[in-house]
């Protein structure tokens, strides 16, 4: 598309708003509305003027007049509104300088996508998550000084087999039970047909589905797969797949949430993804080393290996991401690759030998992210690995549970605590301000945010579990 296209689209569609959309600093989408006669083709260069000063993590209060820029490449009609509206990504700019602000995230990843073209490397970047969520039938929480606690319900949790008849309609006895949620059919999976309705919505927007199922977790864990594309077109149409989710989910009087770990004693949610190098049409991950691969894909391999601890502060940056990076479970806390063991950190698919299909799969994201400087990081890092020639040592195709504490203490693990991956970052980001895509003001402003925003309010409030670990004594 290109603003003439985009301008006529809007027209065919019978458009009667524009919402213009951006990401703030933790990664949540934003947006402003505008009657469509304020869209023209000079938009897509002048841009629309707002206030940035009250959104999280961007401009102080002397430096908040921005303008967002719409990128014409990506439209489409919301599926939510009442009235017909059209949808454009949106990049922010500081209106003096005419450069990309800053602190917007989706700037970082289109200076990554710059970067590795000006490497020589590789053209493109292909990345493919697997956001897991978690659907629910109510979510309740309250966080006041003298009383905190949450609780969540679901129609297809085992948990929920108690209830009586008359508190929400009859019990009808299928219920999964723990860790027992992986593909199962209905009656047991209540929301196949939420899922095939998100599907057909995103097909609405653009994005194809390749397979959706139930997930391992009780109470309503999913997972949709949606095609690979660049890693700016993944990162926009990732905020596209989690705005779809979660109003899907609504419609139907149901929540959705990416939060990586609600739930007690169950799987969390995790956001593997998938990614690969080529250059012009030739991939350049495929090879005949280790698992069918390049020189060029072990080398990426090293430089994840060796920055994880540092891209764990934004591909895992909640302090409830580490409620499931937990070592001794399945979790992905083992700093190896594998063609087969997943509990390690980056794993290789090996569905297929083709070339064109081969690739690396990065097991510690959760779909918490902000999608754009988690996507950057890694980049970055392969890159860097590649720069480097980094060697990833020997795979680890031994399964990790039935190593001996001797054989485990020689592999490396990710950082048990947000606050420890903060303090990774702080000790290692040169790789990520090569080109310029991160700026170290970006960087320094993160890791303020999480420590003031994040992990200190978390420290200073009593856990409701202390109380039974601690009241007596």
């Amino acid at each position: 598309m290109n603003p003439k296209s985009v301008l006529k689209y809007a027209s065919d569609q019978g458009a009667k708003f524009v919402s213009t959309r951006f990401t703030d600093l933790p990664g949540s989408w934003q947006h402003l509305t505008f009657p469509i006669k304020e869209l023209s083709e000079e938009s897509f260069e002048d841009g629309f003027g707002f206030d940035a000063s009250s959104i999280r993590g961007w401009a102080a209060i002397h430096e908040s007049d921005m303008l967002l820029v719409p990128d014409a490449y990506r439209v489409w009609m919301d599926p939510f509104a009442v009235e017909p509206t059209l949808c454009l990504v949106a990049s922010a700019v500081d209106p003096i300088s005419r450069q990309g602000y800053a602190f917007d995230p989706r700037m970082v990843a289109v200076r990554a996508e710059t970067y590795l073209k000006s490497t020589g490397i590789a053209d493109v970047a292909n990345f493919g998550p697997e956001a897991e969520f978690f659907v629910f039938d109510s979510v309740r929480f309250e966080n006041e000084q003298s009383r905190a606690g949450y609780a969540i319900d679901s129609d297809e949790a085992h948990w929920n087999s108690g209830r009586e008849a008359n508190e929400s309609g009859p019990n009808l006895g299928h219920r999964i039970r723990g860790k027992e949620g992986y593909v199962p059919v209905p009656p047991m999976d209540t929301l196949s047909d939420i899922r095939s309705e998100i599907s057909l919505t995103l097909a609405e927007c653009g994005i194809t589905v390749e397979c959706h199922h139930h997930e391992v977790a009780t109470a309503g864990q999913c997972e949709i797969d949606f095609r690979y594309s660049t890693l700016l077109g993944t990162a926009d149409n990732l905020q596209i797949f989690k705005y779809v989710v979660k109003n899907t989910a609504r419609k139907y009087e149901k929540t959705a949430t990416f939060m990586p770990k609600p739930l007690f004693g169950d799987n969390g949610s995790g956001m593997h993804c998938h990614q690969s190098l080529w250059k012009g049409d030739k991939p350049l991950f495929g090879g005949d080393g280790y698992a069918g691969l390049s020189e060029t894909a072990l080398h990426y391999i090293g430089g994840l290996l060796k920055h994880a601890p540092a891209i764990a502060a934004f591909a895992a940056p909640t302090t409830n991401s580490y409620k499931r990076l937990v070592p001794g479970f399945e979790a992905p806390v083992n700093l190896a690759y594998s063609a087969r063991n997943r509990s390690a950190a980056i794993r290789i698919p090996m569905f297929s030998t083709s070339p064109k299909l081969k690739r690396l799969e990065f097991r510690p994201p959760d779909p918490s992210c902000n999608p754009y400087l988690a996507f950057s990081a890694m980049l970055m890092a392969g890159i860097d690995g590649i720069q480097n020639r980094i060697d990833p040592g020997p795979p680890l195709d031994k399964d990790i549970y039935d190593l001996s504490p001797e054989e485990l203490k020689d592999v490396p693990s990710l950082p048990g605590t947000l606050d420890a991956s903060l303090s990774a970052l702080e000790n290692d980001h040169d790789f990520l301000l090569k080109g310029d895509v991160f700026s170290q003001r970006m960087i320094d402003r993160w890791i303020e945010y999480k420590r003031e925003r994040e992990i200190q309010p978390l420290r200073l409030r009593p856990h409701p579990l202390e109380f039974l670990m601690y009241y007596d004594v």
